[in-house]
């Protein structure tokens, strides 16, 4: 099959996001399809926070043709200029994109969010006679009025419009869990034999066992810290004010540390909050590569996990099967939508709690701390329900199904 692959972020930029599209490209092209990947031009979240190098337009990367489309800011913006870059992403995608798609087109999926690039399936299928999966990641712009970013009446209807008529004119609709599958059909009304669940994957080549260490402990002076990590995007929707306040609560134990890793648009605030209260247990450093990514979390004690409960939707963040995968335990707070929480619950793999309170925050990372010889065993948990269930193997399986239907 000729396969198109339609995301925002691939790598070199290093999010949850960049990485899942890779994976799935990866794994599709060694199961004998052609594969081509659309997607904006390296900017942000790369590694030690510099853009630094120049990327083709057109390059193949093991066997993957990318294609890397120069699009309008659209992060670390303010939210008008976002949206005018959204809005024009299908455009200017397109235009880049059809001349690499003489030879036709099979099947294509599209990563939301950005949902406006819904179009350029849409016109993939209308012109190619491609099959068109619309893979749902957040519930815009759902999630987006819940955090107060989209307030404006006129917009939300212009974008409610917008979401209508992507699941409209999607063949399937994929979501990455039950009950956001169940929210799609309840509020939204897509229909439901429309709607799959169809789980985030993560790469599973780790063995699960202990791996070299690449000296982060040592280089960032942690070497007899215990250590809470988050790694990723720093955002509103996080809420991590609340490692803000966990913070204050534990600074008098000092063998403990939170630790952050990359970047967003709520870093150089949360550094500030960090300077001004002195809290020498709070340590910010800027993303690594995917694979210092993956020798880090062998030097952590617990993986971390946060969203604001403003959201209302039952988003379940990349971060908890990265950590899973990695065979690290797992502690989440998160809004009480969330199906995070029964994942984490149904793995044995960690603890859980609704991010409605640093109090209850602090009573469990306090227990994890104290309950340390527990660690190793929560983390194999977690490795082994992630290779049962959000395998490569397993979730591309049941994705090339719905491809070839």
């Amino acid at each position: 099959m000729k396969i198109l692959l339609v995301t925002d972020a691939y790598p070199p930029e290093i999010r949850s996001a960049s990485h899942l599209m890779q994976e799935l490209a990866e794994e599709l092209k060694d199961r004998g399809h052609s594969v081509t990947v659309a997607t904006c031009y390296p900017k942000y979240n790369l590694e030690n926070a510099s853009p630094g190098g120049k990327f083709d337009e057109l390059s193949f990367e093991n066997g993957i043709r990318v294609v890397r489309i120069h699009t309008l800011p659209h992060h670390k913006v303010n939210f008008l200029l976002r949206g005018i870059s959204q809005v024009t992403l299908p455009l200017i995608f397109w235009q880049k994109m059809n001349p690499y798609l003489k030879d036709g087109v099979d099947a294509v999926l599209v990563y939301s969010p950005p949902l406006p690039l819904w179009h350029v399936g849409f016109r993939a299928k209308k012109i190619h006679g491609a099959r068109f999966i619309l893979n749902i990641q957040d519930i815009f712009p759902q999630n987006a009025i819940d955090l107060g970013a989209l307030r404006n009446p006129i917009l939300i209807r212009l974008f409610e419009g917008m979401e209508k008529n992507a699941y409209n004119q999607a063949d399937i609709v994929t979501v990455h869990s039950r009950n956001n599958k169940e929210f799609l059909i309840r509020e939204k009304g897509v229909p439901s034999e429309k709607v799959v669940t169809l789980h985030n994957w993560v790469d599973m080549r780790n063995d699960g066992q202990p791996v070299r260490s690449n000296g982060f402990r040592k280089r960032w002076g942690l070497e007899d810290k215990f250590i809470f990590f988050f790694g990723g995007v720093m955002g509103p929707s996080q809420g991590l004010d609340l490692l803000i306040g966990a913070a204050m609560m534990l600074k008098e134990i000092k063998d403990i540390v939170i630790l952050l890793v990359g970047d967003g648009t709520e870093k150089e605030r949360l550094q500030e909050l960090a300077r001004h209260h002195a809290l020498e247990n709070m340590v910010f450093y800027p993303f690594v590569s995917k694979e210092d990514y993956q020798l880090l979390l062998k030097e952590v004690n617990v993986g971390l996990v946060c969203l604001t409960n403003r959201n209302k939707t039952p988003v379940v963040p990349g971060k908890i099967l990265g950590y899973m995968a990695a065979g690290i335990p797992v502690l989440a707070f998160l809004n009480k939508q969330s199906d995070g929480h029964q994942i984490i619950r149904e793995a044995e793999c960690g603890y859980t709690e609704v991010s409605d309170g640093v109090n209850k925050a602090v009573d469990l990372m306090l227990q994890m701390y104290k309950e340390r010889d527990r660690l190793q065993k929560l983390g194999e948990n977690g490795y082994s329900f992630a290779a049962r269930n959000f395998s490569k193997k397993v979730c591309v399986d049941q994705l090339e199904q719905l491809m070839l239907q």
